[in-house]
């Protein structure tokens, strides 16, 4: 039987490719899509199909039991659809990046009675390096300063990306530093690279889908690892992975792509 899917925010970027592929895939059936009030039209050609069309993923959900749905939209729209899936039980995969720390928290709160999946990467290769990081990390010592930069389109909000703070993750722990230690501003103060810190740039331009590069740089040697995103199918098709592997789990905590990859 089709795994039901739901795709908040259909008839944009990431929103349009993930209906394209669930359309084609002969496991996976294309419940409903969704956008904006007063943008539903923009999704018409779905309806003919059988698809439900619609802005209210309140409405929507109890017409679709069990389908995941996958949201790729803005931080709070997206808490909006988290919300309503916890309270009609579907799970959820969220791939919206820019959350506050109190919204990481109330999607923590959801995980814990309902099945959330996030990550702010969906990459098969994003989260493999981030497993190679902190080994990376240790065996290079002290002695190797490390840094990030990450290029991305000119319309993305956010900087510095989700994935680049993804990546600062292992990174921080490997040298027992913290967020509070990442470095995104140098130009306002004159003075040389602290030693306990991890800097990390940000570029935007164009249409760059998604460039993260770590850098070790130590005495006579630099060392770069480099993630270069080709296509939005890259993150979609994680996405869809995450929903298929998803309804076998159980509530109790956020899920991840690491989750998918080691299980």
């Amino acid at each position: 039987m089709a795994l039901s899917i739901i795709v908040m925010g259909a008839a944009g970027r990431m929103g349009s490719i993930l209906a394209r592929l669930v359309s084609e895939a002969d496991d996976l059936s294309l419940a409903a899509v969704l956008e904006r009030p007063g943008e539903e039209e923009k999704l018409a050609g779905f309806r003919a199909s059988g698809t439900l069309v619609s802005s209210d993923i309140s409405t929507v959900l109890p017409k679709c039991p069990g389908a995941v749905v996958i949201d790729f939209t803005a931080p709070e729209a997206t808490l909006v659809t988290a919300r309503a899936a916890s309270a009609h039980g579907n799970p959820i995969i969220i791939g919206t990046t820019g959350f506050s720390d109190e919204q990481t928290a109330e999607l923590e709160e959801l995980a814990k009675k309902s099945l959330v999946f996030r990550s702010a990467n969906m990459s098969v290769g994003i989260n493999v390096i981030m497993d190679i990081l902190p080994r990376l990390t240790a065996l290079l010592g002290d002695a190797y300063d490390v840094e990030m930069m990450e290029i991305h389109h000119n319309k993305k909000k956010d900087a510095p990306s989700g994935t680049a703070l993804l990546l600062a993750d292992p990174l921080l722990k490997a040298k027992g530093l913290t967020r509070d230690d990442i470095n995104t501003n140098r130009f306002d103060v004159r003075e040389p690279r602290k030693h306990a810190e991890i800097g990390i740039q940000s570029l935007r331009g164009g249409d760059v889908v998604g460039v993260h590069t770590v850098y070790y740089m130590g005495p006579g040697e630099r060392i770069e690892i480099t993630h270069q995103a080709h296509s939005r199918e890259n993150f979609a098709n994680g996405a869809l992975r995450a929903a298929r592997w998803i309804s076998t789990q159980q509530p109790g905590r956020v899920h991840t792509m690491q989750d998918v990859l080691h299980n």
